[in-house]
């Protein structure tokens, strides 16, 4: 079954996610998924994406399938993991992808929503940062989308309590365009779409592409690298995350030690 729906209205095109019933949860096959809708939109020649979920939902996406994470001693967020294929897909898109979000955005999810070029959201809407909740040591091109979108102290605080924060101060914050009624905001999101297609795409690609650039450009040594690495190491060898997995599959509240 495929898990999203392709569609192209003129020159913006639809992915939507449709495992509502597993809350659009980003599993390998979701994310697979995803991927090849991107490449559709591409062979289309697609100037602008659309990246929702079925509209009413309560939750846009729950983010990182926990059943498919490692145990323990192999890093769950590595160059390799779906969720990071699918960011640098969504950042190397030659075209603006608005994430159009409904209901709740966890976890990975929230990484992938912000990492779009434009979020257009409800004002029901609610974001959330919740490695801690699960004992995973988030790395550091995750983190960095989220201090490319929010204030230091906001990310910080998101990372820190793994409370949610809703569209309104999020708008307020700068991490969301617009906040716009559900009713409407179908109909707002192809109106952006037809206003950015009706543009040149080659200078917008291009301005895409030196913006992403410039983002990413944070200098760290290999040193500093290393040890970041390390440290994060010993999160995941940890038996807090293997606590913190096994805590969630249980359903059950986690009992962490430090250790």
């Amino acid at each position: 079954m495929d898990l999203t729906r392709f569609h192209l209205e003129e020159k913006t095109a639809i992915i939507t996610m449709v495992n509502s019933a597993k809350r659009n949860v980003l599993s390998d096959l979701m994310i697979l998924s995803i991927l090849s809708a991107l490449e559709r939109a591409k062979a289309a020649s697609a100037r602008c994406v659309i990246l929702r979920a079925e509209p009413g939902v309560k939750v846009w996406s729950a983010g990182h399938d926990v059943a498919e994470l490692p145990e323990s001693h192999r890093d769950p967020l590595g160059w390799s993991d779906p969720l990071r294929v699918v960011i640098r897909a969504i950042e190397e898109f030659p075209a603006p992808i608005i994430a159009l979000v409904e209901g709740g955005v966890w976890g990975g999810a929230c990484e992938m929503a912000l990492n779009c070029d434009l979020v257009v959201a409800t004002p029901e809407s609610t974001f959330a940062v919740t490695p801690a909740k699960l004992g995973i040591p988030y790395n550091v091109s995750g983190l960095l989308t989220f201090m490319n979108a929010l204030p230091l102290h906001i990310v910080k605080e998101l990372i820190f309590t793994a409370d949610p924060v809703g569209a309104a101060r999020a708008h307020e914050l700068g991490a969301v365009n617009h906040l716009v009624p559900a009713a409407e905001i179908t109909d707002h999101c192809l109106a952006l779409g037809r206003r950015i297609g009706s543009l040149a795409p080659l200078a917008i690609a291009v301005m895409k592409e030196e913006l992403r650039v410039m983002a990413s450009a944070h200098s760290i040594t290999p040193r500093m690298f290393e040890r970041v690495q390390g440290l994060r190491r010993q999160v995941y060898d940890s038996e807090d995350y293997q606590e913190g997995i096994r805590a969630f599959k249980e359903k059950r509240s986690p009992h962490f030690s430090g250790q």
